[in-house]
């Protein structure tokens, strides 16, 4: 039964990884066009996964993950020419979000399988659970 649990651990540490993802993303769509009260552009931000690694758990196959951190991207400006727009430059160009629509919504579904692929795990787990249960009484 404990290797249940520990199952169920791993499914989980996976949904709140996508989750944090899923969040991030959503804030980083948000802000596409945004600035910082100072006239910087706002700067997309990266989730970094972990695996939660130990001798024993490696043997077992038993590695969930954590998030790690969530960092700004150093990726550059999207810089647009528009001499009428008032944060343009001497040049005439803005520097916009270094935020790609097309990679977050590729990101953002790649983040909603991963946690259906969870979810599922962890039903599955739940079924083998109550089984078990169902078998003892």
């Amino acid at each position: 039964m404990n290797d249940l649990f520990r199952a169920f651990e791993i499914s989980a540490s996976g949904m709140y990884a996508q989750r944090i993802r899923m969040n991030t993303i959503a804030s980083n769509l948000a802000n596409y066009e945004s600035f910082k009260p100072n006239g910087e552009p706002y700067r997309k931000l990266e989730v970094i996964f972990e695996a939660v690694l130990s001798e024993e758990r490696l043997k077992k196959g038993e590695i969930p993950v954590r998030v790690a951190q969530i960092r700004e991207s150093d990726a550059p400006f999207r810089r647009v020419y528009m001499p009428d727009h008032p944060m343009a430059d001497e040049e005439g160009y803005v520097d916009f979000p270094n935020v790609d629509l097309v990679k977050e919504m590729a990101d953002m579904i790649s983040a909603m399988r991963s946690y259906e692929a969870n979810l599922n795990a962890f039903n599955a787990t739940r079924e083998m659970a109550n089984t078990t249960i169902e078998l003892w009484r």
